[in-house]
């Protein structure tokens, strides 16, 4: 192997993933639980703390939260998936969200399509970029 390409930050970055045995969390609908669970995301620890949410009609925007903050707040979960629609009912705890890590990425639902002006990744780019409507 390259020694130059081993200390590479983005190698580093990996490795330090997997020396840690980072984890994805999901916060979704069952459809989207459902297949992260299916490509091997999940993950119950010993005292059955689960790295994943599955919201449902009854589930409330505090229980939604409480998830978010757990999830934020552990050292083994480097990104958080959540379904866009669900975030919109989180979004102070999101925007109030500074750290670097993990990672907030937002996805679209089967039943609830992507909107661009919703995304605060999107809107930061086209702010950087000087783009306007």
């Amino acid at each position: 192997q390259d020694p130059a390409r081993a200390h590479h930050p983005t190698v580093m970055a990996r490795k330090a993933l997997e020396l840690h045995n980072a984890l994805i969390s999901v916060i979704g609908d069952e459809d989207t639980v459902t297949g992260m669970l299916l490509a091997g995301i999940g993950n119950v620890d010993a005292r059955r703390t689960s790295n994943f949410l599955v919201v449902d009609a009854k589930t409330t925007p505090a229980q939604i939260e409480e998830a978010f903050h757990r999830f934020t707040k552990r050292n083994d979960i480097a990104v958080i998936i959540i379904n866009q629609y669900i975030a919109n009912m989180i979004r102070p705890a999101l925007e109030a969200f500074e750290g670097t890590a993990p990672a907030i990425l937002e996805v679209p639902s089967k039943e609830h399509p992507y909107d661009p002006e919703q995304d605060p990744i999107h809107r930061r780019t086209r702010l950087l970029l000087g783009i306007r409507d």
